[in-house]
């Protein structure tokens, strides 16, 4: 009876750790981390969607005066980014750009706050599906690119909580403290 608790035992303790083991990593794996890292998933930072959680469209729009870009302006150009090279991405016609970098910023309208946060879940969200769908060919072609989306959208999630805690409307319960 012994023998048989103790094999039961390490039987259990086998099929734990086998567990616990986790697939080695691929390249859709890894993009897809830092894709959602920059989304929803709250780990080494935080993700856009809570960086602009909760913001009025007066606060959306506003700026230190300073020539800073506003929370809004910078949501407007991840969204304008990351649609763009998503349409590319998926082989699609892509809208018609004059190739400012300012007017990636200065078209936000506070009025539509709302929907533009939406739509900034929705690119998120797409891209996400989008290299799930993906074979591997395309994501080895596009690897780089997409990648650098993430870095894109850390760096300005970055920037939307310095406006943030500038303003006074951040939480710093919700990461970044002090």
């Amino acid at each position: 009876m012994k023998q048989l608790l103790t094999f039961f035992v390490v039987a259990l303790s086998i099929a734990a750790h086998a567990q616990e083991q986790k697939t080695p990593p691929t390249l859709k794996s890894i993009l897809l981390e830092q894709l959602r890292s920059t989304h929803n998933a709250k780990e080494w930072f935080v993700p856009a969607n809570i960086a602009v959680e909760g913001l009025t469209p007066e606060q959306a729009n506003w700026t230190d005066g300073k020539g800073n870009h506003s929370v809004g302006q910078l949501a407007y150009h991840l969204v304008f980014w990351n649609r763009r090279s998503l349409a590319k991405f998926k082989g699609e016609q892509q809208e018609a750009f004059s190739g400012k970098n300012d007017e990636t910023f200065t078209n936000f309208d506070s009025k539509q706050w709302a929907g533009l946060v939406k739509q900034l879940d929705e690119v998120m969200t797409e891209w996400e599906n989008a290299v799930t769908a993906a074979d591997e060919e395309k994501l080895k072609s596009w690897y780089s690119t997409i990648a650098h989306i993430g870095a894109h959208n850390a760096y300005h999630i970055g920037q939307i909580i310095y406006v943030r805690r500038e303003q006074g409307s951040w939480d710093p319960e919700k990461g970044v403290k002090e």
